[in-house]
């Protein structure tokens, strides 16, 4: 079996195809799996290291907007899609795939066409609520559709093969609340909020996160990761304590989610997977520049099954803002709830189950 995944740029396109992947593997240990990508994606670096063979495309995202700047520039990536939809092919006719998987960004969009250009089974895996371009554009033609929200079926023109399966997330071992506190070196057991807002950080959560820190001097802690370009800033104003744990970047997001009661965060899809499987209550801050304002579609989401709350990145350092979350925070009943509904959402077998959706294509 000869299975080529396509997608990346960013890690929530990567990171579902890398879990689909293992999964496959698993099943089928002598399987053949490969990635294309492009080499300012994070799959240039990432998948090397796992061990994984990587087919580089020379292909750009669009530029959004109708600016003369934005224009020219999409004439050069339109080209260059060209081109890359040419040496996608040449990679399809060397590989002979027999499923070639789209897990969404500009990256997996010429390998799908060549794909089903040439007649190849392809499957296709939205992780958003508002599926991307790509998604739109070639599911008409895809073997199938999996898609991680229900939501989303409302954008795909098509009823046939489309399914919600959820989205691939990390998996983390089982850790016990207390335990997980003394990793964090949390002396009591308090109402506990966990910020964060991805690996390079969010600046506007950080700087509410400042104007939080009297509410932390008694009765409740804080789990803080600032990310990489906000920590220097944030630790120099900042230090850690018996409530308060602060770092750039947090190597056991299982520990942290095991002893929060609330999550503040943005809502991206792979974010937003992992705490429908956990279960976590969250105040969710949609990053207002993503494509097609797609985190607020994921968040909503879960506000909708009363899972999560949705504050605005422009509101979140208002004292309206704090008194949402603060008031949640030490509202168990709520809390309670919410985490019921949390879990309803939850598809924490998503990438076994698109394994086998995988096998399947292939021994068609």
């Amino acid at each position: 079996m000869n299975v080529l995944f396509a997608g990346g740029g960013t890690g929530g396109h990567l990171y579902p195809a890398v879990a689909m992947a293992g999964e496959l593997l698993k099943l089928v240990p002598g399987a053949s799996v490969s990635f294309a990508g492009t080499k300012n994606g994070i799959e240039a670096t990432e998948i090397p290291r796992m061990g994984y063979r990587l087919h580089l495309l020379p292909v750009r995202g669009l530029k959004r907007g109708g600016s003369f700047r934005a224009i020219i520039s999409n004439v050069g990536v339109l080209a260059d899609f060209a081109g890359a939809l040419v040496s996608a092919s040449s990679i399809i006719g060397r590989e002979k795939p027999d499923v070639v998987v789209g897990t969404g960004g500009f990256a997996s969009a010429p390998m799908l066409l060549a794909a089903q250009l040439m007649g190849r089974r392809t499957l296709i895996q939205e992780q958003n609520a508002f599926p991307g371009v790509t998604t739109k554009l070639l599911s008409l033609l895809a073997g199938e559709i999996h898609l991680s929200f229900s939501e989303a079926k409302g954008y795909i023109r098509r009823k046939k093969g489309v399914f919600v399966t959820g989205n691939p997330a990390r998996s983390f071992q089982p850790v016990g609340s207390e335990e997980a506190r003394m990793r964090f070196g949390l002396q009591e057991p308090l109402p506990t909020l966990l910020v964060f807002g991805g690996s390079r950080g969010a600046r506007s959560i950080n700087n509410a996160a400042l104007q939080w820190l009297e509410e932390f001097s008694s009765g409740t802690n804080l789990i803080w990761q600032t990310g990489a370009l906000d920590y220097d800033r944030i630790s120099s104003q900042v230090k850690p304590s018996g409530r308060l744990w602060i770092g750039p970047y947090i190597r056991n997001m299982g520990d942290a989610y095991a002893v929060s009661d609330l999550v503040v965060c943005r809502a991206g899809a792979s974010t937003i997977a992992e705490l429908t499987n956990m279960g976590k209550p969250s105040v969710l801050v949609p990053y207002p520049y993503a494509t097609g304002d797609h985190q607020r579609f994921n968040a909503n989401a879960l506000v909708r099954s009363g899972a999560a709350m949705l504050i605005d990145d422009s509101r979140l350092e208002t004292p309206g803002a704090k008194q949402i979350v603060f008031d949640l925070l030490h509202d168990s009943g709520r809390l309670d709830a919410m985490s019921v509904s949390c879990h309803a959402l939850a598809h924490p077998d998503a990438a076994r189950l698109l394994a086998e959706r995988i096998i399947q294509l292939a021994n068609i």
